[in-house]
């Protein structure tokens, strides 16, 4: 509706300023709901479950068979991998099972080119721990990385405006060592089938808002998002197979589904993405938009790419909207997992879930 999506634009476009120019208190809940999602998220936590694993370990180089085809051969792209454990892949078993192993195959076999990837995500990340994140990024000098961030944002009440900050400082620092950055942004926690309501709504509210908060912060700092907005709600409801065993963290099956909503953008950002041959379908309402109206349009449409538009004239900042045609990810058979990268196998580290209170 128009009307919510000028609303949502608006609160955005507030969180946003707050962050770049350092506005303090931007408050999103009162008290009294405080309490009340604190009661409610005590209740999530008993219906959800708890994951007893520790996310498999996928790092290594991928695609190595196109180094041995290549006429020239070329250094390995690598993609950098930071956030929560959306980002680490908590839920599955295997390393070639983990979103950002399956990206690295995928990035393979569209560049033709070995892909190494560096994955530092961890399970209750916040925006916060971006920084010290970045810190062990960086030295491998990614040529491109994902981020994938903001769930523990809203369940562990971080101040909206300091989490935007945060992640638009992360980019920004990407951006400066000559890094693309896609982000794919806080996913809509209202569409988690044991999160309740008032519950529901609350986080459905606040996610949605953070979203896109975070959406506007990037494109200003120069990367690109895609939203995650209930990618993780009616299509996994109907499909439990689509879930691990806490019933909200993805299976195999949900990650690969998260990750084929990401890899084309992380294509495109590199300039890998045949537009040609595979054109970009224009969100209804206008491919081009105020970068806060594209904002909060997105963060109501998964799988919405923003990028941003240079604009002539007075410097305002827009930015284009696209569903990119997805393709099918390669299995593990398709691109080599690194030989010295461990199958996986459950660890003995409790991750609480964050459908209400706990981490991603």
């Amino acid at each position: 509706m128009p009307g919510a999506r000028d609303s949502r634009a608006r609160v955005a476009r507030r969180i946003a300023t707050a962050a770049a120019y350092g506005g303090g208190g931007l408050g999103l809940l009162g008290v009294g709901v405080v309490g009340l999602l604190v009661t409610e998220s005590r209740l999530a936590i008993q219906a959800i479950g708890v994951l007893e694993t520790v996310p498999p370990k996928a790092d290594g180089v991928y695609g190595e068979a196109f180094a041995d085809r290549a006429a020239d051969p070329q250094a390995p792209l690598v993609l950098a991998v930071l956030g929560d454990s959306t980002g680490a892949g908590l839920g599955v078993a295997r390393a070639g099972e983990t979103p950002g192993a399956l990206l690295a195959a995928g990035l393979a076999s569209v560049a033709e080119r070995p892909v190494r990837l560096v994955n530092v995500a961890r399970s209750g990340g916040r925006s916060a721990d971006l920084s010290g994140q970045l810190e062990q990024a960086l030295p491998h000098h990614p040529d491109v990385a994902v981020i994938m961030v903001g769930a523990n944002d809203v369940t562990r009440h971080s101040p909206a405006q300091l989490a935007v900050r945060q992640l638009g400082e992360a980019v920004a620092a990407l951006r400066a060592n000559g890094c693309e950055v896609v982000v794919g942004t806080c996913p809509d926690l209202g569409t988690i089938k044991p999160v309740r309501p008032p519950l529901r709504w609350v986080a459905r509210r606040l996610s949605r808002q953070l979203a896109a908060a975070q959406t506007i912060a990037v494109v200003e700092a120069g990367g690109r998002t895609v939203s995650l907005g209930s990618l993780l709600g009616p299509e996994f409801a109907a499909r439990p197979e689509m879930f691990a065993a806490d019933r909200y963290h993805p299976s195999a099956q949900g990650y690969a589904t998260a990750a084929m909503a990401v890899l084309p953008s992380v294509c495109a950002a590199l300039g890998l993405w045949p537009e040609e041959e595979r054109p970009a379908t224009a969100v209804p309402g206008g491919a081009v938009l105020p970068v806060a109206v594209a904002a909060a349009t997105a963060a109501g449409r998964e799988g919405t790419e923003v990028a941003a538009v240079p604009a002539e004239g007075a410097g305002r900042r827009w930015a284009q909207l696209r569903h990119r045609l997805r393709i099918g990810l390669p299995g593990p058979e398709s691109g080599k997992e690194p030989g010295t990268t461990p199958d996986g196998g459950p660890g003995n580290t409790s991750a609480s879930s964050h459908a209400a209170a706990g981490d991603a």
